[in-house]
Protein backbone atom coordinates (compact mmCIF):
# COMPACT_ATOMS: atom_id res chain seq x y z
CA UNK A 1 0.00 0.00 0.00
CA UNK A 2 2.72 2.57 0.99
CA UNK A 3 4.39 2.22 -2.80
CA UNK A 4 0.97 3.50 -4.11
CA UNK A 5 0.50 6.48 -2.10
CA UNK A 6 4.46 7.11 -3.04
CA UNK A 7 3.53 6.91 -6.92
CA UNK A 8 0.09 9.26 -6.23
CA UNK A 9 2.34 11.78 -3.77
CA UNK A 10 5.32 11.50 -5.78
CA UNK A 11 3.89 12.59 -9.04
CA UNK A 12 1.64 15.16 -7.11
CA UNK A 13 5.19 16.94 -5.93
CA UNK A 14 6.61 16.49 -8.92
CA UNK A 15 4.01 18.40 -11.27
CA UNK A 16 3.87 21.07 -8.24
CA UNK A 17 7.75 21.22 -8.52
CA UNK A 18 7.92 21.54 -12.89
CA UNK A 19 4.59 23.53 -13.20
CA UNK A 20 6.19 26.96 -12.92
CA UNK A 21 9.35 26.33 -14.93
CA UNK A 22 7.20 24.61 -17.74
CA UNK A 23 5.03 28.47 -17.35
CA UNK A 24 8.21 30.10 -17.56
CA UNK A 25 9.33 28.57 -20.36
CA UNK A 26 6.04 28.84 -22.34
CA UNK A 27 6.73 32.38 -21.83
CA UNK A 28 9.96 32.83 -23.37
CA UNK A 29 9.12 30.57 -26.28
CA UNK A 30 5.93 32.23 -26.95
CA UNK A 31 3.65 29.40 -26.32
CA UNK A 32 1.04 31.23 -25.38
CA UNK A 33 -2.76 31.00 -25.82
CA UNK A 34 -4.22 34.45 -26.92
CA UNK A 35 -7.58 35.91 -26.73
CA UNK A 36 -9.95 35.27 -29.46
CA UNK A 37 -13.50 34.15 -30.60
CA UNK A 38 -13.51 30.66 -29.64
CA UNK A 39 -11.39 31.41 -26.52
CA UNK A 40 -13.37 32.59 -22.87
CA UNK A 41 -9.94 33.95 -21.19
CA UNK A 42 -9.06 37.54 -21.88
CA UNK A 43 -5.57 37.92 -21.21
CA UNK A 44 -2.64 35.40 -22.95
CA UNK A 45 -1.87 32.34 -20.92
CA UNK A 46 0.82 29.62 -21.35
CA UNK A 47 -0.32 26.59 -23.16
CA UNK A 48 1.68 23.48 -23.26
CA UNK A 49 1.55 22.61 -19.30
CA UNK A 50 1.03 19.39 -20.32
CA UNK A 51 4.58 18.59 -20.60
CA UNK A 52 4.35 18.95 -17.14
CA UNK A 53 1.24 16.30 -16.70
CA UNK A 54 3.67 14.27 -19.22
CA UNK A 55 6.78 14.29 -17.43
CA UNK A 56 5.94 13.77 -13.95
CA UNK A 57 3.23 10.55 -15.22
CA UNK A 58 6.05 8.97 -16.94
CA UNK A 59 8.60 9.57 -14.25
CA UNK A 60 6.48 7.74 -11.90
CA UNK A 61 5.70 4.80 -13.57
CA UNK A 62 8.79 4.23 -15.06
CA UNK A 63 10.42 4.56 -11.87
CA UNK A 64 7.68 1.99 -10.56
CA UNK A 65 8.28 -0.68 -12.64
CA UNK A 66 12.41 -0.70 -12.13
CA UNK A 67 11.96 -0.52 -8.59
CA UNK A 68 12.43 -3.81 -6.75
CA UNK A 69 9.25 -4.72 -5.70
CA UNK A 70 5.83 -6.39 -6.95
CA UNK A 71 5.10 -3.60 -9.11
CA UNK A 72 8.29 -4.40 -10.78
CA UNK A 73 7.53 -8.00 -10.84
CA UNK A 74 4.09 -7.57 -12.29
CA UNK A 75 5.86 -5.51 -15.45
CA UNK A 76 6.50 -8.71 -17.37
CA UNK A 77 3.31 -10.49 -17.02
CA UNK A 78 2.15 -6.79 -19.50
CA UNK A 79 5.77 -5.78 -20.91
CA UNK A 80 4.88 -6.06 -24.44
CA UNK A 81 1.11 -4.23 -24.35
CA UNK A 82 2.30 -1.41 -21.47
CA UNK A 83 5.96 -0.36 -23.68
CA UNK A 84 3.24 0.32 -26.68
CA UNK A 85 1.19 2.11 -24.59
CA UNK A 86 4.18 3.91 -23.32
CA UNK A 87 5.71 4.43 -26.75
CA UNK A 88 2.37 5.59 -28.37
CA UNK A 89 1.36 7.42 -25.96
CA UNK A 90 4.55 9.41 -25.98
CA UNK A 91 3.52 10.14 -29.86
CA UNK A 92 0.33 11.49 -29.33
CA UNK A 93 1.85 13.85 -26.75
CA UNK A 94 4.70 14.56 -29.27
CA UNK A 95 1.70 15.29 -31.63
CA UNK A 96 -0.16 17.88 -29.27
CA UNK A 97 2.97 19.72 -28.55
CA UNK A 98 3.84 19.74 -32.07
CA UNK A 99 0.47 21.42 -32.55
CA UNK A 100 0.80 23.95 -29.63
CA UNK A 101 4.19 25.18 -30.73
CA UNK A 102 3.77 25.14 -34.24
CA UNK A 103 0.40 24.60 -35.47
CA UNK A 104 -0.92 21.18 -37.24
CA UNK A 105 -4.49 21.07 -39.34
CA UNK A 106 -7.58 18.79 -37.14
CA UNK A 107 -6.88 16.40 -40.24
CA UNK A 108 -3.16 15.69 -39.54
CA UNK A 109 -4.03 15.13 -35.61
CA UNK A 110 -6.88 13.07 -36.51
CA UNK A 111 -4.72 10.93 -38.86
CA UNK A 112 -1.50 10.31 -36.00
CA UNK A 113 -3.87 9.93 -33.50
CA UNK A 114 -5.34 7.02 -35.89
CA UNK A 115 -1.82 5.57 -36.51
CA UNK A 116 -0.82 5.41 -32.60
CA UNK A 117 -4.10 3.74 -31.95
CA UNK A 118 -3.50 1.40 -34.27
CA UNK A 119 -0.36 0.41 -33.75
CA UNK A 120 -1.39 0.02 -30.06
CA UNK A 121 -4.34 -2.49 -31.29
CA UNK A 122 -2.37 -4.47 -33.14
CA UNK A 123 0.59 -4.82 -30.58
CA UNK A 124 -2.39 -7.01 -28.51
CA UNK A 125 -3.94 -4.36 -26.52
CA UNK A 126 -7.80 -4.24 -27.85
CA UNK A 127 -10.97 -5.82 -27.03
CA UNK A 128 -11.58 -9.30 -28.06
CA UNK A 129 -14.97 -10.16 -26.16
CA UNK A 130 -17.65 -8.18 -23.51
CA UNK A 131 -19.05 -9.99 -20.36
CA UNK A 132 -22.96 -8.72 -20.46
CA UNK A 133 -23.60 -10.77 -17.59
CA UNK A 134 -23.19 -14.04 -15.62
CA UNK A 135 -22.35 -16.78 -18.36
CA UNK A 136 -23.24 -14.27 -21.33
CA UNK A 137 -19.90 -13.02 -23.17
CA UNK A 138 -19.86 -12.21 -26.42
CA UNK A 139 -16.84 -12.61 -28.74
CA UNK A 140 -15.87 -9.49 -30.91
CA UNK A 141 -13.45 -11.69 -33.14
CA UNK A 142 -12.16 -9.07 -36.12
CA UNK A 143 -14.64 -6.08 -34.93
CA UNK A 144 -12.64 -5.98 -31.61
CA UNK A 145 -9.99 -4.34 -33.16
CA UNK A 146 -12.16 -1.66 -35.04
CA UNK A 147 -14.34 -1.33 -31.49
CA UNK A 148 -10.77 -0.34 -30.18
CA UNK A 149 -9.29 2.20 -32.20
CA UNK A 150 -12.88 3.79 -32.00
CA UNK A 151 -12.99 3.71 -28.24
CA UNK A 152 -9.26 5.27 -27.80
CA UNK A 153 -9.66 7.89 -31.17
CA UNK A 154 -12.93 9.09 -30.26
CA UNK A 155 -11.73 9.61 -26.53
CA UNK A 156 -8.83 11.09 -27.03
CA UNK A 157 -10.72 13.78 -29.53
CA UNK A 158 -13.54 13.64 -26.43
CA UNK A 159 -10.95 14.55 -23.80
CA UNK A 160 -9.59 17.51 -26.20
CA UNK A 161 -12.69 18.95 -26.76
CA UNK A 162 -13.62 19.24 -23.61
CA UNK A 163 -10.41 21.54 -22.52
CA UNK A 164 -12.65 24.93 -22.65
CA UNK A 165 -12.44 26.18 -19.26
CA UNK A 166 -9.98 26.67 -16.37
CA UNK A 167 -9.87 22.85 -14.49
CA UNK A 168 -12.65 21.49 -16.90
CA UNK A 169 -10.75 18.62 -18.35
CA UNK A 170 -7.73 18.05 -15.60
CA UNK A 171 -10.84 17.87 -12.96
CA UNK A 172 -12.69 15.10 -15.13
CA UNK A 173 -10.11 13.73 -16.36
CA UNK A 174 -9.03 13.24 -12.82
CA UNK A 175 -12.43 11.84 -11.45
CA UNK A 176 -11.97 9.10 -14.84
CA UNK A 177 -8.18 8.15 -13.52
CA UNK A 178 -9.61 7.38 -9.92
CA UNK A 179 -12.14 4.91 -11.83
CA UNK A 180 -9.98 2.83 -13.96
CA UNK A 181 -7.69 2.90 -10.78
CA UNK A 182 -10.27 1.42 -8.31
CA UNK A 183 -11.74 -1.31 -11.35
CA UNK A 184 -7.77 -2.23 -11.78
CA UNK A 185 -6.88 -2.89 -8.16
CA UNK A 186 -10.16 -4.86 -7.94
CA UNK A 187 -9.62 -6.78 -11.31
CA UNK A 188 -5.76 -7.52 -10.48
CA UNK A 189 -4.02 -5.06 -13.53
CA UNK A 190 -1.72 -3.95 -10.47
CA UNK A 191 0.41 -2.32 -13.23
CA UNK A 192 -2.68 -0.28 -14.27
CA UNK A 193 -3.70 1.13 -11.25
CA UNK A 194 -0.36 2.40 -10.48
CA UNK A 195 0.00 4.05 -13.83
CA UNK A 196 -3.63 5.93 -12.94
CA UNK A 197 -2.57 6.65 -9.35
CA UNK A 198 0.58 8.49 -11.09
CA UNK A 199 -1.73 10.18 -14.03
CA UNK A 200 -3.84 11.04 -11.16
CA UNK A 201 -1.45 13.08 -9.19
CA UNK A 202 0.02 14.45 -11.73
CA UNK A 203 -3.32 16.12 -12.56
CA UNK A 204 -4.52 17.07 -9.25
CA UNK A 205 -0.96 18.90 -8.65
CA UNK A 206 -1.60 20.52 -12.18
CA UNK A 207 -5.00 22.07 -10.84
CA UNK A 208 -3.53 24.03 -8.34
CA UNK A 209 -2.35 25.91 -11.55
CA UNK A 210 -4.95 25.27 -13.70
CA UNK A 211 -8.34 25.96 -11.66
CA UNK A 212 -9.88 29.41 -12.31
CA UNK A 213 -8.35 31.98 -12.57
CA UNK A 214 -5.52 29.28 -14.21
CA UNK A 215 -2.11 30.23 -14.65
CA UNK A 216 -1.83 27.82 -17.31
CA UNK A 217 -3.76 25.77 -19.76
CA UNK A 218 -2.32 22.06 -20.59
CA UNK A 219 -2.78 22.80 -24.17
CA UNK A 220 -3.58 20.45 -26.90
CA UNK A 221 -0.11 18.46 -25.69
CA UNK A 222 -1.69 17.66 -22.51
CA UNK A 223 -5.29 16.55 -23.58
CA UNK A 224 -4.36 14.74 -26.31
CA UNK A 225 -2.16 12.62 -24.03
CA UNK A 226 -4.95 12.44 -21.31
CA UNK A 227 -7.79 11.23 -23.57
CA UNK A 228 -5.34 8.45 -25.12
CA UNK A 229 -3.73 7.79 -22.21
CA UNK A 230 -7.31 7.07 -20.10
CA UNK A 231 -8.97 5.24 -23.12
CA UNK A 232 -6.20 3.24 -23.55
CA UNK A 233 -5.49 1.99 -20.12
CA UNK A 234 -9.46 1.33 -19.82
CA UNK A 235 -9.01 -1.14 -22.87
CA UNK A 236 -5.86 -2.99 -20.82
CA UNK A 237 -8.20 -3.04 -17.84
CA UNK A 238 -10.93 -4.56 -19.44
CA UNK A 239 -8.64 -7.30 -21.39
CA UNK A 240 -7.98 -9.25 -18.33
CA UNK A 241 -11.91 -9.38 -17.17
CA UNK A 242 -13.69 -8.90 -20.01
CA UNK A 243 -15.95 -6.82 -18.20
CA UNK A 244 -18.58 -4.34 -19.30
CA UNK A 245 -17.85 -1.99 -16.52
CA UNK A 246 -14.18 -1.57 -17.58
CA UNK A 247 -15.35 0.51 -20.17
CA UNK A 248 -18.52 1.35 -19.09
CA UNK A 249 -16.94 3.55 -15.72
CA UNK A 250 -14.67 5.52 -17.65
CA UNK A 251 -17.55 6.10 -20.44
CA UNK A 252 -19.82 7.26 -17.28
CA UNK A 253 -16.65 9.16 -15.52
CA UNK A 254 -16.07 10.96 -19.17
CA UNK A 255 -19.62 11.08 -19.91
CA UNK A 256 -19.97 14.78 -20.53
CA UNK A 257 -17.10 14.88 -22.99
CA UNK A 258 -18.39 11.83 -24.60
CA UNK A 259 -21.83 13.39 -25.30
CA UNK A 260 -20.51 16.44 -25.60
CA UNK A 261 -18.69 15.02 -28.97
CA UNK A 262 -20.98 13.18 -30.30
CA UNK A 263 -23.66 16.47 -30.23
CA UNK A 264 -21.54 18.66 -31.80
CA UNK A 265 -20.69 16.09 -34.45
CA UNK A 266 -24.54 15.23 -34.82
CA UNK A 267 -24.96 19.38 -35.53
CA UNK A 268 -22.19 19.94 -37.21
CA UNK A 269 -23.37 17.35 -39.71
CA UNK A 270 -27.38 18.70 -39.87
CA UNK A 271 -25.57 22.28 -40.56
CA UNK A 272 -23.80 20.99 -43.26
CA UNK A 273 -20.09 22.33 -41.66
CA UNK A 274 -17.01 20.44 -41.29
CA UNK A 275 -16.97 18.30 -38.24
CA UNK A 276 -13.23 19.93 -37.73
CA UNK A 277 -15.06 23.10 -37.88
CA UNK A 278 -14.99 25.41 -34.73
CA UNK A 279 -17.64 26.23 -32.75
CA UNK A 280 -18.99 27.52 -29.58
CA UNK A 281 -22.17 25.32 -28.94
CA UNK A 282 -19.87 23.14 -26.51
CA UNK A 283 -21.55 22.03 -22.86
CA UNK A 284 -19.49 24.30 -21.70
CA UNK A 285 -20.14 27.52 -23.67
CA UNK A 286 -24.24 26.60 -22.97
CA UNK A 287 -23.91 26.46 -18.96
CA UNK A 288 -21.93 29.97 -19.54
CA UNK A 289 -24.63 31.51 -21.82
CA UNK A 290 -26.59 30.65 -18.74
CA UNK A 291 -25.66 33.19 -16.46
CA UNK A 292 -22.50 31.11 -14.87
CA UNK A 293 -18.92 32.16 -14.44
CA UNK A 294 -16.31 29.97 -15.28
CA UNK A 295 -16.14 28.05 -11.43
CA UNK A 296 -19.47 27.29 -10.83
CA UNK A 297 -19.85 25.90 -15.04
CA UNK A 298 -16.71 23.98 -13.72
CA UNK A 299 -18.35 22.85 -10.39
CA UNK A 300 -21.67 22.07 -11.92
CA UNK A 301 -19.65 19.70 -14.82
CA UNK A 302 -17.40 17.78 -11.52
CA UNK A 303 -20.94 17.34 -9.91
CA UNK A 304 -22.62 15.75 -13.25
CA UNK A 305 -19.69 13.44 -13.49
CA UNK A 306 -19.35 12.35 -9.98
CA UNK A 307 -23.42 11.38 -10.21
CA UNK A 308 -22.86 9.60 -13.24
CA UNK A 309 -19.76 8.33 -12.12
CA UNK A 310 -21.31 7.32 -8.52
CA UNK A 311 -24.09 5.57 -10.03
CA UNK A 312 -22.15 3.58 -12.35
CA UNK A 313 -20.17 2.04 -9.14
CA UNK A 314 -23.15 0.52 -8.41
CA UNK A 315 -22.47 -2.16 -11.50
CA UNK A 316 -19.21 -3.41 -9.23
CA UNK A 317 -22.07 -4.45 -6.58
CA UNK A 318 -23.38 -6.61 -9.86
CA UNK A 319 -22.70 -8.83 -12.93
CA UNK A 320 -26.02 -9.55 -14.12
CA UNK A 321 -28.46 -8.16 -16.42
CA UNK A 322 -28.98 -4.71 -13.86
CA UNK A 323 -26.13 -3.78 -14.22
CA UNK A 324 -26.78 -2.61 -17.75
CA UNK A 325 -30.02 -0.36 -16.48
CA UNK A 326 -27.79 0.95 -14.08
CA UNK A 327 -25.11 1.95 -17.11
CA UNK A 328 -28.06 2.88 -19.31
CA UNK A 329 -29.70 5.10 -16.31
CA UNK A 330 -26.54 7.24 -16.31
CA UNK A 331 -26.32 8.15 -19.78
CA UNK A 332 -29.98 9.03 -19.48
CA UNK A 333 -29.23 11.18 -16.44
CA UNK A 334 -26.12 12.96 -18.52
CA UNK A 335 -28.71 13.55 -21.44
CA UNK A 336 -31.06 15.02 -19.11
CA UNK A 337 -28.72 17.58 -18.39
CA UNK A 338 -27.85 18.32 -21.83
CA UNK A 339 -31.61 19.11 -22.37
CA UNK A 340 -31.87 21.15 -19.45
CA UNK A 341 -28.77 23.32 -20.87
CA UNK A 342 -29.77 23.68 -24.13
CA UNK A 343 -27.42 21.29 -26.07
CA UNK A 344 -29.99 18.86 -26.82
CA UNK A 345 -33.29 20.56 -28.24
CA UNK A 346 -35.40 17.45 -29.67
CA UNK A 347 -37.61 19.30 -31.65
CA UNK A 348 -35.27 21.40 -33.57
CA UNK A 349 -32.99 18.03 -34.13
CA UNK A 350 -35.87 16.00 -35.34
CA UNK A 351 -36.52 19.13 -37.66
CA UNK A 352 -33.18 19.23 -39.03
CA UNK A 353 -32.86 15.31 -39.69
CA UNK A 354 -36.16 15.79 -41.60
CA UNK A 355 -34.75 18.41 -43.72
CA UNK A 356 -31.57 16.35 -44.32
CA UNK A 357 -32.66 13.33 -45.45
CA UNK A 358 -35.77 15.23 -47.89
CA UNK A 359 -32.48 17.68 -49.09
CA UNK A 360 -30.84 14.32 -49.63
CA UNK A 361 -33.21 12.89 -51.49
CA UNK A 362 -34.08 15.65 -53.51
CA UNK A 363 -30.10 16.37 -54.67
CA UNK A 364 -30.51 12.35 -55.48
CA UNK A 365 -33.32 12.87 -57.92
CA UNK A 366 -31.91 15.95 -59.54
CA UNK A 367 -28.92 14.39 -60.13
CA UNK A 368 -30.72 11.84 -61.65
CA UNK A 369 -32.77 13.84 -63.70
CA UNK A 370 -29.28 15.69 -64.77
CA UNK A 371 -27.78 12.22 -65.93
CA UNK A 372 -31.13 11.04 -68.04
CA UNK A 373 -30.83 14.48 -69.69
CA UNK A 374 -27.06 13.96 -70.33
CA UNK A 375 -28.31 10.97 -72.52
CA UNK A 376 -31.22 13.24 -73.92
CA UNK A 377 -29.55 16.47 -75.03
CA UNK A 378 -26.46 14.15 -77.07
CA UNK A 379 -29.22 13.16 -78.95
CA UNK A 380 -30.96 16.13 -80.49
CA UNK A 381 -30.88 16.90 -84.08
CA UNK A 382 -32.65 20.65 -84.36
CA UNK A 383 -33.47 23.49 -82.13
CA UNK A 384 -37.53 22.69 -82.14
CA UNK A 385 -35.61 18.89 -80.60
CA UNK A 386 -33.24 21.01 -78.25
CA UNK A 387 -36.33 23.27 -76.90
CA UNK A 388 -38.62 20.18 -75.87
CA UNK A 389 -35.48 19.01 -74.01
CA UNK A 390 -34.90 22.28 -72.51
CA UNK A 391 -38.36 22.54 -71.40
CA UNK A 392 -38.78 18.70 -70.03
CA UNK A 393 -35.79 19.33 -67.98
CA UNK A 394 -37.01 22.87 -66.70
CA UNK A 395 -40.22 20.62 -65.23
CA UNK A 396 -38.80 17.87 -63.94
CA UNK A 397 -36.58 20.11 -62.21
CA UNK A 398 -39.24 21.98 -60.76
CA UNK A 399 -38.70 25.70 -62.76
CA UNK A 400 -41.22 28.26 -62.96
CA UNK A 401 -40.50 29.13 -66.34
CA UNK A 402 -37.73 29.31 -69.02
CA UNK A 403 -37.38 31.86 -71.46
CA UNK A 404 -35.02 31.91 -74.77
CA UNK A 405 -34.88 35.21 -76.20
CA UNK A 406 -32.72 35.79 -79.60
CA UNK A 407 -32.62 38.95 -81.22
CA UNK A 408 -30.57 40.04 -84.05
CA UNK A 409 -28.97 43.27 -84.94
CA UNK A 410 -31.64 44.56 -87.82
CA UNK A 411 -34.39 41.90 -86.88
CA UNK A 412 -37.36 41.77 -84.15
CA UNK A 413 -36.90 39.82 -80.69
CA UNK A 414 -37.66 36.20 -80.84
CA UNK A 415 -39.28 34.88 -77.85
CA UNK A 416 -40.20 31.05 -76.41
CA UNK A 417 -41.33 30.41 -73.07
CA UNK A 418 -42.29 27.59 -71.03
CA UNK A 419 -44.51 27.79 -68.05
CA UNK A 420 -44.68 25.27 -65.22
CA UNK A 421 -48.63 23.56 -65.54
CA UNK A 422 -48.46 23.28 -61.61
CA UNK A 423 -49.32 26.30 -59.61
CA UNK A 424 -47.51 29.43 -59.89
CA UNK A 425 -44.85 29.95 -57.43
CA UNK A 426 -44.64 33.26 -55.13
CA UNK A 427 -42.47 35.56 -57.64
CA UNK A 428 -40.87 37.58 -54.43
CA UNK A 429 -39.65 33.72 -53.52
CA UNK A 430 -37.75 33.29 -56.98
CA UNK A 431 -34.68 33.14 -57.93
CA UNK A 432 -34.12 34.34 -61.77
CA UNK A 433 -31.15 34.22 -63.71
CA UNK A 434 -30.28 35.01 -67.15
CA UNK A 435 -27.61 33.15 -69.13
CA UNK A 436 -26.02 34.75 -72.11
CA UNK A 437 -25.73 32.21 -74.86
CA UNK A 438 -22.95 32.03 -78.00
CA UNK A 439 -25.27 32.30 -81.28
CA UNK A 440 -22.82 31.16 -83.42
CA UNK A 441 -23.59 34.68 -85.54
CA UNK A 442 -21.44 38.18 -85.12
CA UNK A 443 -24.24 40.78 -84.00
CA UNK A 444 -26.97 38.06 -82.87
CA UNK A 445 -27.81 37.63 -79.40
CA UNK A 446 -29.41 34.74 -77.14
CA UNK A 447 -30.67 34.75 -73.77
CA UNK A 448 -31.77 32.20 -71.61
CA UNK A 449 -34.03 33.07 -68.43
CA UNK A 450 -34.52 30.78 -65.67
CA UNK A 451 -37.17 31.10 -62.81
CA UNK A 452 -36.47 29.01 -59.95
CA UNK A 453 -38.56 28.76 -57.19
CA UNK A 454 -36.52 29.23 -53.90
CA UNK A 455 -38.27 26.51 -52.19
CA UNK A 456 -36.75 25.57 -48.69
CA UNK A 457 -33.33 27.14 -49.25
CA UNK A 458 -31.31 29.22 -51.66
CA UNK A 459 -29.09 26.18 -51.87
CA UNK A 460 -31.21 23.80 -53.67
CA UNK A 461 -32.42 26.25 -56.09
CA UNK A 462 -28.57 27.18 -56.85
CA UNK A 463 -28.07 23.19 -57.20
CA UNK A 464 -31.09 22.78 -60.05
CA UNK A 465 -29.47 25.94 -61.99
CA UNK A 466 -25.96 24.43 -61.21
CA UNK A 467 -27.05 21.08 -63.13
CA UNK A 468 -29.23 23.11 -66.07
CA UNK A 469 -25.28 25.10 -66.82
CA UNK A 470 -23.87 22.12 -66.84
CA UNK A 471 -26.45 20.60 -69.92
CA UNK A 472 -25.76 23.86 -71.45
CA UNK A 473 -22.25 24.00 -70.86
CA UNK A 474 -21.75 20.56 -72.61
CA UNK A 475 -23.90 21.15 -75.61
CA UNK A 476 -23.02 24.50 -76.67
CA UNK A 477 -21.51 23.66 -80.02
CA UNK A 478 -24.98 21.94 -80.71
CA UNK A 479 -27.23 24.78 -79.27
CA UNK A 480 -24.70 27.31 -81.27
CA UNK A 481 -26.01 26.12 -84.30
CA UNK A 482 -29.38 25.73 -83.96
CA UNK A 483 -30.02 28.86 -82.80
CA UNK A 484 -28.11 30.33 -85.85
CA UNK A 485 -29.97 27.86 -88.38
Amino acid sequence: MDIYLYVYLGSFVLTILTTPAVIWLAGRIGAVDRPGIRTVHERPIPRIGGVAIFVSTMTLVISAILLNNGIGDSFSAVQVQLIMLLSSSTLVFIVGLADDLKGLSARTKFLLELLAATALCFGGLRISRITLADGWTLPLGGWGYALTILWIVGITNAVNLSDGLDGLAAGICSIACGVIALFAFLSGSVIMGVFMLALLGSLCGFLVFNFHPAKVFMGDCGSLFLGFIIAASSVMCMMKSGALVGLALPALALGVPIFDTLFTMLRRFLEHQSLFAPDRNHFHHRLLELGLNQRRAVLITYMVTLLATGLGLLMLASNDIHSLFVFVGALLLIVFVFCIAGVVQLHTMLTRLRQTYVASWRKRYERGVFQDHQLQFRQLRDENQWWQAVCRTASQMGFAWVSLRTRGADGPIKEELWRTSGPQPDPSYMVIIQIPLHSGTPGRIVDLELAIARDDSLETASRRATLFARLLDENEMRLTTTVSS
